[in-house]
């Protein structure tokens, strides 16, 4: 997931949204409440706090009131999430709607990584990583391992199942690579070869893809292979995994001149081939960072400016299905500013529409709007409770 400022073209006339139909509309959000538990708790953030809706029937059970812009991500349990806040990640305990005291302070957190029964935080203004088990949550603040990067930089890491810790190297000016460390903290691998390294996200058989500005960075069996885009600049920065395929979905920028640059193309990076192949959206269609997700399957979803969720087949290297969910939508030029976003789950889908201030439900398995739900705020950023795997 990008936290990077995004650069931006003149500002873009928002495109009008119309309404899409759903179904079973859980109404207008009730007041916040104190008493109530969320079941499988999805957190979606607006100006000025937290939602909490209950997965399975959409009610809004808690409001919770936190100042900033906050970004969340599922902490690796069944009911907490982590807030990156201004003063560094918190844990909110989503299903009792209550922050919690567990708290790892530091000045700009970065991207939070699920992996097996790992939970790994990265703080980019201190180069920190934290990683713990997230069934040691209900105890209390886990204690986990730490390490530290030589420098500060926006960055990210992963931990293995054999205790490998992947990490990417940088400072506030470059990020050129990775390096991989045992579970003793020995350097076993480095690569300085992925220019601009971003974002993770890990295919079957625990093999890493990190984000380059030319290409995709691998670890897999111990060493990094490098899988280059097919022109100098082709830019992966956010990608999606899944345990049940060895193809990663990423997104694909070509444009090395533009202020901001809408992609119209995504990359499937086959990791067992070491080879990354671009596919085309339909005409005229984009996504933003917020647009990616992997189904229970493996199959890759994105959602486009048409609205619609397009299910990619990733073996075939094609769009599958497109199904209606949203109205169009044009991406804001601000990153932090609302955009409708996507949170997958099981075979689930939650997907908001920041015009309408809804929420949707979408079965995976049919593409029908399972539910839907009318926010009182408008919604930014959505994930949820959800276990490490």
């Amino acid at each position: 997931m990008n936290r990077h400022a995004l650069r931006g073209l003149a500002a873009l006339a928002a495109a009008s949204l119309t309404l899409s139909a759903c179904a079973n509309d859980a109404g207008t959000s009730p007041a916040a409440s104190t008493s109530s538990t969320a079941t499988e708790p999805v957190a979606i953030t607006y100006d000025g706090g937290i939602y909490v809706l209950d997965g399975e029937t959409l009610k809004v059970t808690h409001n919770v009131t936190l100042a900033g812009f906050n970004r969340i991500n599922p902490a690796g349990d069944d009911s907490n999430v982590v807030v990156s806040t201004e003063a560094g990640f918190q844990v909110l305990d989503a299903a009792a709607g209550k922050m919690t005291d567990i708290s790892y302070p530091g000045a700009k957190p970065g991207h939070v990584v699920l992996h097996g029964d790992r939970t790994i935080l990265f703080t980019d203004g201190t180069g920190e990583v934290h990683s713990f088990n997230p069934a040691d949550l209900a105890a209390g603040k886990p204690q986990g391992r730490q390490y530290k990067t030589a420098q500060p930089h926006h960055g990210v890491a992963v931990e293995l199942a054999d205790g490998t810790l992947v990490v990417t190297l940088g400072t506030e000016e470059d990020r050129p690579g990775a390096i991989a460390l045992d579970k003793d903290g020995k350097e076993i691998a480095r690569s300085e070869q992925c220019p601009g390294v971003h974002g993770e996200a890990v295919a079957q058989g625990e093999v890493v893809g990190l984000g380059c500005k030319d290409g995709v960075l691998l670890y897999k069996n111990g060493a990094f292979v490098k899988v280059k885009g097919d022109r100098a600049y082709s830019a992966v920065g956010t990608q999606a995994g899944s345990d049940a395929s060895p193809v990663l979905l990423g997104d694909y920028k070509i444009d090395s001149d533009a202020e901001r640059e809408f992609p119209t193309q995504f990359s499937l990076i086959d990791t067992a081939a070491a080879t990354l192949k671009v596919v085309p959206m339909p005409a005229g269609v984009s996504y933003s960072f917020r647009s990616l997700g992997r189904g229970p399957k493996g199959e890759g979803l994105i959602l486009g400016t048409d609205g619609k969720l397009h299910v990619v087949d990733p073996a075939a290297g094609k769009i599958a299905n497109s199904w209606p969910v949203v109205g169009a939508w044009t991406e804001p030029v601000d990153w932090q500013q609302p955009r409708p976003a996507l949170f997958v789950r099981g075979g689930d889908a939650y997907i908001t529409e920041p015009a309408t201030k809804k929420v949707h439900q979408v079965e995976l398995a049919t593409g029908k709007i399972s539910g839907s739900v009318t926010l009182d705020a408008v919604p930014n950023e959505i994930s949820g409770a959800m276990s490490a795997h």
